[in-house]
């Protein structure tokens, strides 16, 4: 069922029945309703590839992500997909895994299949897969993540303020003794994360103690691998700030499956406040944001940069955190 057919089943011109289908005010409400329903009961299915070669746009936009499984990152897609069809754009879901080569393969998809732009966060071992993008003229926008100095547009969390407030709030209950269980110190939201951190042992007059500061894999068990380590150590901690909620929920299951008590015999706060939208048994202190907030922008973003290829979009957008306490702490 073509529109050249169902312009002969309804009577009405190819065109009219094309901007009928398309919503356009022009036609009344009458004729569409009509155009519509037809195309529905003779099972009419537009052909997205002839469209796209009349516009040169898919109306798809690429977002890749490192773990679709992650909880964070679940929230943000959905959010994404949200305001990505009140736009009327669809959505292509791609996981890196933290691999750069998976990283190039995604982007290099994301070009052959003629995407109109990309949301990335990106694995951020190299810069060179998001310079592709640029190469090939898709615009993109950095998600969560972003490399300093670079032109390139992102959206992120205030993560050196997150890692302050977080450190804070466990000095302030007490703590002198934290262990920081960081992700690796390339991706732009750990090192911001460690400058917070810092901050606020130095504020207090606590010495900073590279003994208790850990770069953890981004990967499920090794927080647990780390955490055994120490144990064996018996290096003295009283509480742990983590890089995100899934690591301090996994800090949670093996300090007690070792008999330690939470919060009694060890504090822990969390990063990204996935409670806020998702409910879990054990109520974890965390530093939270507004992730509809970052989504939108990333996708306002990105449209207007396609709708209007000439202008140069604000190029970081830094969203405010804030520590919301929960029983871990």
């Amino acid at each position: 069922m073509t529109l050249r057919d169902l312009a002969e089943v309804t009577g009405y011109t190819v065109n009219t029945v094309s901007r009928a289908l398309k919503g356009r005010e022009d036609i009344s409400v009458r004729t569409s309703r009509l155009i519509q329903k037809e195309a529905r009961r003779q099972g009419y299915i537009p052909n997205a590839l002839a469209a796209s070669l009349r516009s040169g746009k898919t109306k798809t936009i690429s977002v890749i992500i490192p773990d679709i499984s992650d909880p964070l990152f679940a929230i943000l897609l959905r959010d994404i997909e949200a305001r990505l069809r009140e736009r009327a754009f669809d959505l292509f879901i791609q996981n890196t895994d933290e691999d750069d080569e998976r990283e190039r393969r995604a982007v290099l998809a994301a070009i052959g299949k003629k995407i109109d732009g990309v949301i990335i966060c990106p694995c951020q071992k190299s810069i060179h897969n998001l310079q592709l993008l640029q190469d090939n003229g898709i615009p993109q926008v950095l998600l969560g993540r972003r490399f300093r100095g670079s032109r390139l547009a992102c959206v992120v969390a205030d993560d050196e303020q997150g890692g302050f407030l977080a450190t804070e709030h466990l000095i302030r209950k007490g703590h002198t003794q934290i262990v920081f269980l960081n992700g690796p110190t390339y991706v732009s939201s750990a090192k911001e994360r460690l400058q917070g951190y810092r901050r606020a042992l130095r504020e207090h007059a606590i010495p900073y103690r590279g003994e208790r500061v850990f770069e953890v894999p981004i990967s499920p068990g090794e927080c647990s691998r780390v955490l055994g380590a120490l144990l064996r150590r018996k290096t003295p901690f009283t509480s742990i700030f983590c890089f995100s909620d899934l690591m301090a929920w996994e800090a949670i299951s093996f300090l007690s499956s070792r008999g330690k008590t939470i919060p009694g015999d060890v504090a822990i706060v969390g990063f990204d406040d996935i409670q806020s939208r998702l409910f879990y048994p054990y109520p974890l202190t965390s530093v939270g944001y507004g992730k509809k907030k970052i989504a939108d922008a990333a996708v306002d973003v990105l449209l207007s940069m396609i709708g209007n290829p000439s202008r140069k979009p604000r190029q970081q957008l830094v969203v405010d955190v804030g520590l919301v306490a929960r029983g871990s702490t």
